[in-house]
């Protein structure tokens, strides 16, 4: 945005620069040769004026001395011609003056454009690259009768030489004039900017900050347009209420799940307590509402772990991931000898750590064992496999249970989402979404799929540690 803006100014300088600069030389080379054309003119209209009496008397030799002498001085070649367009007297050849050829186009179009009776008229514009010289031809009136014509052609380069100049000056002027502008438009633009740049910044640290429960920091600009100041002032109050909202969500699912916790083990040990002193009729409503308590139990939980997965985010650490893997495994294996299940660990990291949140690693690898071995049936498999991939740690595990339907794979992370196949299944519907709580706050990935054969498989990818 900041080039942008910087070349939007800097190209409204240089039109206006351009604007003002060009319509200034041309106004410079057409007084120039307003100049030098009226200047000629009247020369020209004096020689008309003397040359009438040589002409009437025939003779000639009474204007060439001053022909000459004004050829010598001037550069300016002159000749004098008769009404039928033949030369009668002219300034002759003289050294630095302009050689007057009157078989040239130029000279002849004024030639009969002066016997025809009409003045000379403005020629184009005066431009240095016009190596041209100024042709005029002024008719010789006697009693209203054209008697001759005086044509006179002059040089050019001096005139020329000095629109050059106005050009240059012009020129250096208008270069000057867009440094300065280049000299004030950068700080004018970073002065507008600036505002932007922090609320980019505040914008890119708003969302770790928030679910990490640190303090948002203050955009706080108190420079720039008073429009982004006050733009800045009110992301300041959104991000502060984000904050207060999310913390205050936090702190109501971990506090209604930790108070709640006293009161649902009360009611389960009654339940319990209640064993045998029930009639028969009630005893299957006493163990619905035991098993219901478990259930209640295990939401919360889950609900616990997910308080506890927010509450990590932004605080990674170093895991060595076999280490963690086989911990884990061990632990899970006597749940899974006892459902009849193999639960089998393949592949190394050859000691790379993966970065995750303090627990993180166990929290993921105990959410999708418990997952696996639930669904997976007796006399199957559950593979646990790590592996080291572009920079990254990806742990994979598969079960040998129903799986998924293909459509139900991008809603089985949601909270408390369960599939209609597995509504038999005991569970809260949280596991999957701590999991995936956990790797987006660790900048890893997760991904769900069926592979061949039946079951589910989710592989987690995790950033590598710098070594």
């Amino acid at each position: 945005m900041r080039v942008r803006l910087q070349a939007t100014v800097l190209s409204l300088v240089a039109l206006l620069v351009f604007g003002l600069g060009v319509p200034l030389a041309l106004s410079v080379a057409g007084s120039a040769g307003q100049t030098l054309f009226l200047d000629r003119l009247t020369d020209t209209a004096r020689f008309a004026s003397l040359a009438q009496r040589p002409l009437i008397q025939g003779q000639p030799d009474l204007i060439a001395a001053e022909l000459r002498r004004y050829a010598e001085v001037y550069g300016i070649a002159v000749a004098v011609l008769n009404q039928d367009g033949r030369p009668t007297v002219t300034s002759g050849t003289v050294p630095g003056a302009v050689r007057l050829d009157l078989a040239d186009t130029r000279v002849a179009g004024q030639v009969q454009s002066a016997l025809a009776g009409r003045h000379s008229e403005p020629g184009p514009t005066l431009v240095p690259w016009d190596e041209g010289t100024l042709v005029l031809a002024e008719p010789v009136l006697i009693d209203g009768d054209v008697r001759g014509v005086v044509v006179t052609e002059s040089p050019t380069a001096q005139a020329r030489q000095e629109v050059m100049l106005w050009w240059v000056l012009i020129a250096t002027v208008g270069m000057i004039a867009f440094c300065l502008a280049l000299l004030v438009a950068l700080p004018l633009v970073r002065w507008i900017l600036r505002p932007v740049r922090r609320l980019d910044e505040a914008t890119g640290s708003l969302v770790e900050a928030v679910v990490s429960g640190r303090e948002v920091d203050r955009v706080g600009e108190e420079s720039g347009p008073a429009e982004l100041q006050q733009l800045g002032r009110s992301f300041d109050m959104m991000a502060a209420s984000v904050g207060e909202a999310l913390a205050a969500q936090r702190a109501f699912v971990a506090d209604a799940s930790h108070q709640l916790r006293n009161p649902l083990t009360a009611l389960k040990l009654r339940l319990v307590n209640l064993e045998g002193h029930v009639d028969t009729e009630a005893e299957e409503h006493r163990e619905a509402a035991v098993a219901e308590a478990d259930r209640l139990n295990q939401v919360l939980d889950g609900l616990l772990s997910m308080a506890r997965a927010e509450a990590s985010a932004g605080e990674l650490v170093a895991v060595d991931v076999d280490t963690v893997v086989a911990e884990r495994a061990a632990d899970w294996n006597v749940v899974a000898v006892a459902r009849e299940v193999s639960l089998d660990v393949e592949g190394s990291t050859d000691g790379v750590r993966a970065l995750a949140p303090p627990r993180g690693l166990e929290a993921v690898l105990d959410a999708l064992l418990d997952n696996a071995l639930k669904f997976t049936g007796a006399g199957t498999s559950v593979c646990v496999r790590t592996s080291t991939v572009d920079e990254k740690v990806r742990l994979t595990v598969r079960d040998h249970g129903p799986g998924l339907r293909a459509e139900e794979l991008e809603r089985a992370t949601d909270r408390f989402w369960r599939s209609t196949a597995h509504q038999n299944v005991a569970g809260s519907g949280l596991g999957l979404s701590i999991v995936a709580e956990i790797v987006a706050r660790s900048g890893g990935s997760l991904k769900l799929d069926l592979p061949a054969g039946g079951g589910l498989r989710i592989t987690v990818e995790l950033p590598a540690a710098n070594s």
